[in-house]
């Protein structure tokens, strides 16, 4: 739909990295996990509630594209190294998160597990873009 208005640059960028060698269901449910983190720690990517034409409201929704990544364990783990390095708001998923049931459980199975021994299976960052652009470098886009 031509409009004759400019697209809207960001000046940050959302992204998430998912370990390439899981089943589409764990990367999915990841994702979802993951972004959740951003939206609690960044409130300025939530952008105005939805409304239809009816006047049905439905709830806001990130301003901005979330770029969903995959990369390899050893990419995922660099660019945690990384994103922790220029102190970026970061969301960690662990494998062990798999087999847990509850929230309290999820940060429980993370607290037992010193940074560099963390098996890390996805992961959500928030920054400027070109920041962000480094962390996630080596991986590529999610097919």
């Amino acid at each position: 739909m031509e409009t004759g208005i400019e697209p809207v640059r960001f000046d940050t960028k959302i992204a998430v990295l998912l370990r390439d060698d899981l089943p589409v269901w764990q990367r999915l449910n990841m994702t979802a996990f993951l972004v959740s983190g951003i939206g609690r720690a960044a409130p300025e990517v939530i952008g105005e509630p939805y409304a239809d034409a009816d006047g049905t409201p439905y709830l806001p929704m990130f301003r901005q594209p979330v770029l969903v990544f995959a990369g390899s364990k050893e990419v995922l783990t660099a660019a945690h190294q990384r994103a922790v390095a220029r102190e970026l708001p970061l969301a960690v998923f662990t494998s062990d998160l798999f087999g847990t049931g509850n929230d309290r459980d999820n940060r429980a199975v993370v607290r037992a597990v010193g940074r560099a021994d963390l098996d890390l299976t996805g992961l959500a960052v928030y920054g400027p873009r070109n920041g962000v652009d480094k962390v996630i470098k080596g991986a590529r886009m999610h097919p």
